[in-house]
């Protein structure tokens, strides 16, 4: 058995500037639509806090400080962590996050991603966005902290 490491196809294409053309563009665009679909689907998760809220006589209804990460959390986990790698806003612009090692992106690698991009972006006040600007695979910190990238799918 030799030691060779194996042809990955993925791999050969994340080298591929046409990988990165547009990314930027393509990403913040993904970006808004899909918090714009976790801002629709707060609204059934609001419905069920409220019904929660009468059922515990008020306790409930604290969770409203937090629905939006309880609906973004989840949506974003299981979408970038599924089989096509990326959230239905990112499938919109032709875009998936692969893992550097070649490996698939699992639901944990999903939710640590979003995680951290939040984290960073209330820590740096946003200017975490300005870092694709400087990286050659247009990568912000999350994914150079998990090595991950945003590539197109075509």
């Amino acid at each position: 058995m030799s030691n060779a490491t194996s042809y990955n196809p993925a791999s050969s294409w994340l080298d591929e500037p046409r990988a990165y053309s547009g990314v930027r563009t393509r990403r913040s665009l993904a970006f808004l639509v899909d918090y714009s679909i976790v801002l629709l689907l707060c609204i059934p998760m609001g419905f069920l806090i409220g019904v929660l809220g009468i059922l515990t006589l008020g306790l409930g209804w604290m969770l409203y400080a937090i629905i939006f990460p309880l609906v973004a959390l989840p949506y974003v986990t299981f979408t970038l962590g599924g089989s096509s790698q990326a959230t239905p806003g990112m499938r919109l612009f032709d875009l998936r996050l692969e893992r550097l090692d070649g490996r698939r992106v699992d639901p944990a690698l999903g939710a640590a991603h979003s995680i951290l991009f939040w984290a960073a972006g209330v820590l740096t006040s946003g200017f975490i966005v300005l870092l694709a600007l400087f990286t050659p695979r247009k990568q912000l910190l999350q994914d150079l902290l998990l090595g991950t990238v945003v590539v197109r799918r075509s």
